[in-house]
């Protein structure tokens, strides 16, 4: 039995590249963005009473992500990348349907318009379907998971002066976070974690719509070299 489903709405994000976007929600607080609900959703009928939450469920699609063939192992980066597992151990983005879910702060509520922070999600991505997180039935005392037990340990983050100015100047003209963001970022250490690069490697990635790149000087620390 198959069955088709559509998108209830789109997400407008900081993240324009999949690199570098925090592995699970909630990790990088100043990652905000904007579902823009599409019709007949974006009517102010559908989010009525959604204002009493502080957080939602969005259910959405790995749309750069999707396979014909489903995998049965994946290796998710939390254990290197060099490890395989059952996909239903993880949460790879390699899903047999490509869906995703994730929790993300509910910070204003608008017709046609969620505005949300604390997002793991692609610029573009379709979101199938919203729900209200419900702390009672959502949080579970006693639960674990052996595998990912606490959150990644951050790397430390030092500043170039002139791309700390920069990115200052480039988040006052957003009105947005953007230092904050780049540091939450880079702080999980976007890297595949196999590779070992030299101080001269350089990595970039576009964050709203400016460059950002920075480099290894040293085991153990992200120095950010410019912000354009």
């Amino acid at each position: 039995m198959s069955h088709s489903v559509s998108p209830v709405g789109f997400v407008r994000s900081c993240f324009k590249e999949k690199f570098a976007i925090p592995r699970q929600p909630q990790l990088a607080p100043a990652a905000r963005g904007v579902v823009e609900l599409v019709a007949p959703f974006n009517n102010g009928d559908a989010v009525q009473g959604l204002e009493q939450v502080s957080h939602v469920w969005l259910v959405f699609l790995f749309h750069q992500a999707l396979e014909d063939t489903p995998r049965l192992k994946v290796r998710p980066p939390r254990l290197g990348g060099n490890t395989s597992m059952g996909v239903f151990a993880t949460r790879a983005t390699h899903r047999p349907n490509g869906i995703g879910q994730s929790v993300v702060r509910l910070d204003k509520v608008e017709a046609g318009r969620l505005w949300v922070s604390g997002i793991d999600l692609l610029d573009g991505t379709p979101v199938l379907d919203i729900k209200p997180y419900v702390p009672y039935a959502d949080i579970i005392d006693g639960a674990h998971n052996h595998m990912a037990s606490a959150a990644p340990e951050l790397i430390a983050v030092q500043w170039h002066d002139e791309a700390l100015h920069s990115a200052r100047e480039h988040g006052q003209r957003l009105g947005e976070p953007l230092m904050e963001l780049i540091e939450q970022c880079l702080a999980q250490d976007p890297r595949p974690a196999y590779q070992v690069p030299t101080p001269e490697r350089q990595y970039g990635v576009r964050l709203w719509d400016v460059d950002v790149r920075w480099h290894y000087p040293e085991p153990g620390l992200i120095r950010v070299l410019e912000v354009v």
